[in-house]
């Protein structure tokens, strides 16, 4: 509230003038011009102040033209405006509350069916939030940045089809090139819709019925969009980045997220040290592909291919990361 007052010793239409005076200055303090949701920005940078299009297809040459960057950004606008509150009994008995930060709604969209059991509420509870608004925007500009990097060098490597080192050939497959295998798994809470295949999609090439639902579960509000309807991921381009941009900022039941460990929330715990995990850019890869890429030593291909990518993407971007931690090599794999 404001600290303005009226001061009593000043004439009748001079206090008019102070008090108008103060209801104007708090209106722009609180940001009301009778709309505050639609006059205060939800998040204080937007990945179009870090990006423009002309870099985007520059990083990107040879992409698919499904890829564009107008998808990129309505992707990362539109799912910036949802926040998860995760709620977590014993080891994997969840409940997700889902808010549209653009209408303050609280939707309860999913609750594990021993969410209410006894022996579930005696177990140690965790809960943490998501915001998908934070995706390369909740830190400083050098930050941000190398969190794009990150994030461009993985899903550049999960997509690419060209030579080794060029780095011009990121976001090529819209989709993994064999669609025979289902990538079904037995899942109580998103079980696989018969006929479906989930196999890898998008530019985070993800895979598998529990992913999908988990993905639509925070991306729609509901599991049931994507577990029915996979294909969506490589016919809307827009629902394709939002499932990468999903991935990379959602923690696993065992591991942080990518977004956590690129802008230093996450810290090792002591498994994680004996594991040999340590922050910087190869954690990213032991959390996306570590039990194939990771624990292998330094001439891995996969990971000195997301590796080159990286410093590709850092010089393009106009910042460096010189104890980027980059190998894997030593980490277990989760």
């Amino acid at each position: 509230m404001s600290n303005l007052k009226s001061p009593i010793w000043l004439p009748g239409y001079l206090k008019l003038i102070v008090l108008s005076l103060s209801v104007i200055l708090l209106s722009l303090k609180c940001g009301s011009t009778g709309n505050n949701v639609a006059t205060n920005p939800v998040n204080k940078t937007t990945l179009a102040s870090i990006l423009s299009e002309k870099q985007f297809n520059e990083f990107f040459p040879m992409r698919d033209k499904f890829y564009t960057y107008a998808a990129f950004i309505k992707a990362a606008d539109d799912l910036g405006l949802i926040k998860i509150k995760v709620a977590r009994r014993a080891v994997s008995v969840y409940q997700f509350t889902r808010t549209d930060k653009s209408t303050g709604k609280s939707t309860i969209v999913r609750q594990d069916e021993d969410w209410n059991e006894e022996w579930a509420k005696k177990k140690p509870d965790s809960t943490y939030v998501i915001d998908y608004g934070n995706f390369c925007a909740e830190k400083d500009a050098q930050t941000n940045k190398k969190e794009l990097a990150a994030f461009f060098a993985n899903i550049a490597h999960e997509t690419r089809h060209g030579q080794d080192g060029q780095y011009n050939d990121g976001l090529m497959f819209i989709h993994e090139n064999n669609t025979s295998l289902a990538y079904t798994a037995d899942n109580d809470t998103y079980p696989a819709v018969p006929g479906k295949k989930y196999y890898g999609r998008g530019p985070m090439q993800i895979s598998y019925n529990g992913n999908y639902g988990y993905a639509s579960d925070c991306i729609f509000g509901d599991k049931k969009t994507l577990l029915n309807n996979p294909e969506l991921v490589e016919t809307d381009p827009v629902i394709a980045f939002k499932t990468a941009i999903y991935f990379w900022m959602t923690p696993q039941t065992f591991k942080p997220s990518a977004h956590d460990v690129m802008t230093g929330k996450w810290q090792p715990n002591a498994a994680d040290q004996a594991a040999g995990r340590t922050p910087g850019f190869g954690m990213t890869i032991n959390i996306i592909n570590g039990q194939v890429e990771c624990n292998k030593g330094e001439n891995m291909p996969g990971m000195n291919d997301r590796i080159g990518f990286y410093r590709y993407f850092l010089s393009k971007l106009g910042v460096s990361d010189p104890n980027c931690a980059c190998s894997c090599g030593k980490m277990k794999g989760y």
